[in-house]
């Protein structure tokens, strides 16, 4: 019994002491090592949610699921009736301001010429007074002297203070055109901006109509296509996603103690697990600024006193290098093992 029990403390004791060994040497090895490698990393892509809009019955759906699309390609239309209603009521409105701009323009125009007749007509006014006056005072000398009735002295006094009040009407006649230049001028700037904000309709009803057709913001390939024909759509619901394939690159989460030496540009080896046999090529591009569990909504903040010390995983992310065809054959999801060289800072 006693050799039993020797013999389970000596067991115990070379087993802590070769974990404690293969700790440390895990440990040393993981900073020392020249390549830095993972299993916790996969194939990533910057897609992009199509959303409508505006809210309303699809029309039309042009592509499939798994569909190569073009930047700009028609991807669905929506009934766009009553975006055409609204167009066309909104070139009625430029139209009509347009028309009243020109009118009042046409007036302005034709203000010279007014003036100009009000104008004559006073001066034709100044002669006919300055005869009044002249026919008034020799009526009133012969009055005088007896060889003129009084009948014409008093004809002629009438007949000056009559041409003497025409050319004051004249007069402010023509002071009427002069303020109604003014007032014809207030009106065509009103009828500018009238016709600027009726233009302004209408870009907004052409941009609405434009909102019915649904199409591709880049190249890449349509995924979670939800859009049917005939389906009632919500504004800024996504109904379907694309993903450009040609920009995947790869989001690797490296523990803690193997960045030590990591730098940015860095060259990396990958392997994806969907293609053996297929080694890929690629660069460190950046290092996050922080560890995942710090953006989660309830990040970790040991402060009590049953700590428990767990490493941390960054994302790196990885561009590829590689131009060869089998990189068109990678899928956003797919595992892959990066190899990090960091024996240099690049």
């Amino acid at each position: 019994m006693a050799l039993s029990i020797q013999a389970r403390l000596t067991g115990a004791t070379v087993l802590v002491a070769v974990t404690a060994a293969a700790a440390y040497a895990y440990s040393r090895g993981t900073s020392d090592a020249s390549f830095q490698a993972t299993d916790d990393a996969y194939v990533e892509a910057d897609y992009t949610q199509v959303a409508p809009r505006l809210s309303g019955t699809v029309d039309q759906v042009m592509v499939d699921d798994h569909q190569a699309v073009q930047e700009g390609e028609l991807l669905a239309v929506l009934d766009d009736r009553d975006a055409l209603v609204a167009l066309e009521s909104a070139k009625a409105q430029v139209l009509s301001a347009r028309a009243a701009l020109s009118s009042l323009q046409a007036q302005r125009a034709r203000q010279p010429s007014v003036r100009a007749q009000a104008r004559a007509t006073v001066s034709a006014d100044d002669a006919a007074l300055a005869l009044a006056a002249a026919n008034r005072t020799r009526f009133q000398a012969m009055a005088q002297e007896g060889s003129g009735t009084l009948q014409a002295q008093q004809q002629a006094d009438a007949q000056w203070l009559m041409q003497q009040a025409h050319r004051e009407r004249d007069l402010a006649a023509l002071q009427g055109v002069d303020q109604q230049n003014a007032v014809i001028q207030a009106d065509v700037e009103k009828a500018q901006a009238a016709l600027m904000a009726a233009q302004s309709s209408q870009k907004a009803a052409e941009l609405t109509l434009s909102y019915t057709r649904i199409t591709a913001p880049t190249s890449g390939v349509v995924a979670q296509r939800s859009v049917r024909a005939g389906a009632y759509v919500q504004a800024g619901k996504p109904l379907l996603a694309v993903v450009p394939l040609k920009d995947v690159y790869v989001t690797a989460n490296f523990r803690e103690t193997q960045l030590a030496r990591m730098r940015p540009g860095q060259p990396v080896r990958l392997t994806v697990d969907a293609l053996p046999g297929v080694r890929f090529t690629g660069h460190v591009s950046s290092l996050a600024p922080a560890s995942g569990t710090s953006f989660s909504p309830l990040p970790a903040h040991n402060a009590t006193g049953n700590f428990t010390k767990i490493v941390q995983r960054l994302p790196v992310r990885i561009e590829l290098d590689d131009t060869r065809p089998q990189r068109q054959l990678l899928r956003v999801g797919m595992s892959v093992r990066p190899e990090v060289d960091v024996r240099t800072a690049h």
